[in-house]
Parts: structure tokens; C-alpha cells; sequence
């Protein structure tokens, strides 16, 4: 696993064959990104699934079971992390009878198949989306939604990465992120490595950009959308959200349907994950708030679908009212 925590100054990999430390990279934010978040809990089944190849077939499936779970707690917004627990759990339902050396094998192909088709789905989406940008467009992004955040390819940078191979001539402008820098550590550093035109801007600029005519459309990832298209992302996604629907920007969000969660029918009933406050007094290892301050730290937030011009899947680019068209999608 790439150690993204330590972008874009050092690129380390963490080996494992240790689902503990995949659950732990996925708790600290070494593995980021709702699509990458899922890949990784899937493998780390896999590595938990052969961890118990010696275990009794009484103790297997339950052992098995006790692994998702702790996979799964380590993240709650995100919901390809779930989506992709129970996608793994279900190739177990289909075994007659309890083998782990051939539940262990049918586990092993099916996270590597989740693998693959994230690479797909992130080209399809790539393809539809591309169709929205014109040659000259200035793109604001928020957070990281690039190949960093994905197995391979990226979601909203994935519409980016498309459109610049078409050779359009973008340019992007990248939140930083606070208060984990994932625009200025990540995404400019993905972008620097295409050589797509990047500018960093803090996040309290981005008003002013759309003000100031710098940019054309807003373009983010989600790590859950409702029925009703309210989409969950990173805090912040909300307020660039607003300022694009006052200057009459477009906003776009890019996910594959493994973020979708039709079971809930608003934003409000998505959970949202808070962390420490550490991640806001401190900046690099120092303290940057006095000491004992109290602290708010969502690391997400909910934009209600009337502020999304258009959500871009691998099934197409699908516009409102989201309630009714989100539905054709699943059939």
C-alpha cells in the first residue's frame, strides 16, 4: 500500500500480510479514498481469510466474520468500504459447505476482481465526463479524487486525466484541503505527474477565483450519495458547492455506484466521521492552536442535491431530478 500520508515529500510502500495493518492504514489514512478504501478492506479479508487457514471449519466463519467487522469500523462515511465487505461476504454465502483453503481461493479472486473493475468503472467515468469539459476549461477540484484515491485512474481527476488525454487543454485550480492538505499534498502532486496545469489555492480563495471569472466548473469525487443525489465528501465540498450555484458555475460530482447507497433517502441520515482534534491544532508535527482549545472536526460534510448540477458514473452522466433518474441506473 502507498503510504499516502507521507506524499508528496516521500513515497513509501507499506508491505503486509497482515489484515490488522490494513485495517490501521485504513483508520490512520494511509489508504484514502472511498474506491481505494474498499480494494484495500477487500485484500485485507483475503489476508485475515489466510490467516485462518488453519483454524477449525467451526471457528472459520465466525473468526471470518469478526475480521469484517473490524475492517468496517474503522471508517463510516465512506460506503464502498461496506459495499465492498459485503460484496466479499456474499462469494462466502455461495459455499455448500465450509472449506477455507477453497474459500480463501474464490475470496482471493474476487477482491482481485473488485480491483479491476474499479480500473474500468474509473475509465468509463472518465469517458462520460470528459464530455463536459471544453478545450480551455479552468476546473476547481476539492480533496483528492485522482488514482491516489482509487486503484488506478481516479474519479474526478479521472475526468480530468480523460479530457487532457483527448487533448483538450485544461487547467486545474486544487483546494488544499484543510486540515489534512489532501489537495496540496495529493492532488497537485497526481497532477505534476501527468503534467496537467495545476494551480494550489487555499480554501478560502475558491470564492474569490469564481468571482474573478478564474474558473468554469467544479468537478469532486463523493464517498456516499443518497437516493435523492445529497452527496457526502470531504468538508468543504459544501461551501465550494454554494459559491459555485452564486456564480453560476456547474457542479459536478464523479463516483462510481459502489458509493451509492440506496437504502438512505437523505443526506441527513449519512453518518458523518470525526476526528481527531490533533489534526486541526497541529500542522506538520507542530502546534498551531492554543493548547486545551475546544475543537470541531467533521471530515466530512453533505451538499443537498440541488446544489449538484450532474453526478458522473460509469453508466453515464446522470442529471435531475436525481430521485427519479438515480433509479434507472440500478435496473
Amino acid at each position: 500500500m502507498l503510504d499516502q500520508t507521507k506524499l508528496p515529500t516521500e513515497i513509501i510502500y507499506i508491505p503486509t500480510q497482515d489484515y490488522r495493518i490494513v485495517a490501521k492504514a485504513i483508520k490512520e489514512l494511509q489508504v484514502r479514498g472511498a474506491p481505494a478504501i474498499g480494494a484495500a478492506a477487500a485484500f485485507g479479508l483475503v489476508l485475515g481469510a489466510r490467516e485462518l487457514l488453519a483454524a477449525s471449519q467451526a471457528d472459520f466463519l465466525p473468526k471470518l466474520t469478526e475480521i469484517a467487522g473490524i475492517l468496517k469500523a474503522q471508517r463510516p462515511t465512506a460506503v464502498n468500504l461496506f459495499w465492498a465487505i459485503d460484496r466479499m461476504l456474499s462469494v462466502v454465502s455461495r459455499f455448500d459447505r465450509v472449506d477455507p483453503a477453497e474459500i480463501y481461493e474464490a475470496l482471493e479472486d474476487e477482491a482481485s476482481a473488485i480491483a479491476r473493475e474499479d480500473i474500468e468503472v474509473n475509465k468509463q467515468m472518465g469517458a462520460y465526463g470528459a464530455e463536459l469539459l471544453k478545450d480551455g476549461d479552468k476546473i476547481l477540484t476539492h480533496c483528492n479524487a485522482g488514482l491516489l484515491a482509487t486503484v488506478d485512474f481516479g474519479t474526478a481527476l479521472g475526468v480530468i486525466r480523460a479530457a487532457h488525454q483527448q487533448g483538450k487543454r485544461i487547467s486545474v485550480y486544487a483546494d488544499e484541503t484543510r486540515p489534512l492538505l489532501q489537495g496540496a499534498r495529493l492532488t497537485t502532486w497526481e497532477l505534476m505527474q501527468d503534467q496537467i496545469p495545476v494551480t494550489l489555492i487555499t480554501d478560502n480563495m475558491a470564492g474569490y477565483a469564481m468571482q474573478k471569472g478564474m474558473i468554469n466548473c467544479v468537478i469532486v469525487g463523493a464517498d456516499r450519495i443518497t437516493a435523492s443525489g445529497d452527496v457526502a465528501n470531504k468538508i468543504g465540498t459544501y461551501g465550494v458547492a454554494v459559491l459555485a450555484k452564486e456564480h453560476n458555475l456547474p457542479f459536478y460530482v464523479a463516483a462510481p455506484l459502489s458509493t451509492f447507497d440506496f437504502s438512505l433517502s437523505s443526506g441527513e441520515q449519512i453518518p458523518i466521521e470525526e476526528r481527531s482534534a490533533d489534526e486541526v491544532t497541529y500542522l506538520a508535527g507542530k502546534r498551531i492552536a492554543p493548547e486545551g482549545v475546544a475543537v470541531f472536526n467533521p471530515a466530512f460534510d453533505v451538499t443537498p442535491h440541488q446544489y449538484v448540477t450532474a453526478i458522473i458514473t460509469e453508466k453515464g452522466i446522470i442529471y435531475p431530478p436525481f430521485n427519479i433518474n438515480l433509479q434507472r441506473i440500478r435496473e
